[in-house]
């Protein structure tokens, strides 16, 4: 069955951001390549559990196993080792990324306490987007009683595109609500 984000952006975002910046040819349309979730845990080189924890939480988040990250060099002012666990990443691409994106927009963004838009200044020049989430029982898929600790995360979506206001125009299509805007609804079809 196919995503109800991936259906939005065939059939709503695509012909809009093709209207919009007057483009003939279809592969310059941008999109999604990848979503990269990142959550650094400082305390795991004393708490291994944590860690454990972390890895388990993005896995229930994303529906694929995390990966643990590891330190490139040594730093004796934090007490850490090069090769030391430091913490987890996951990179989403395809359906799960549709998926991924379509929970974080319509279900964990308007949890957020006192919420008023994401902003606009979070690219990097490159067409990428970057937002950072400060605590994880903002996705439904997180049992608050098992939580051990609160922990916040970065997530990266990455387009196709490396025009900041291109991937800009994409992102509002796909629904994300930015500061000062009213978001695209997407609809629900029960096909």
């Amino acid at each position: 069955m196919e995503p109800r984000l991936l259906r939005h952006y065939k059939e709503y975002a695509r012909p809009h951001l093709a209207e919009q910046f007057q483009w003939t040819n279809p592969n310059q349309i941008p999109k999604v390549e990848k979503v990269v979730l990142n959550v650094g845990v400082g305390e795991a080189t004393k708490n291994a559990k944590l860690l454990a924890s972390v890895v388990e939480e993005l896995g229930v988040i994303t529906g694929q196993k995390a990966l643990v990250t590891r330190a490139r060099r040594s730093v004796s002012n934090f007490h850490l080792r090069e090769g030391m666990p430091i913490g987890a990443t996951v990179t989403l691409r395809k359906k799960r990324m549709y998926e991924f994106l379509d929970r974080l927009v319509s279900v964990a963004i308007p949890r957020v306490r006192d919420f008023r838009g994401l902003r606009t200044r979070s690219f990097d020049g490159r067409g990428n987007f970057t937002m950072g989430v400060r605590e994880q029982i903002i996705f439904p898929e997180i049992d608050f009683d098992k939580v051990g600790q609160i922990h916040g995360m970065d997530i990266t979506v990455v387009t196709s595109t490396n025009k900041d206001d291109e991937a800009l125009a994409l992102l509002r299509a796909m629904g994300f609500p930015f500061r000062g805007e009213i978001p695209v609804i997407i609809e629900h079809n029960a096909n």
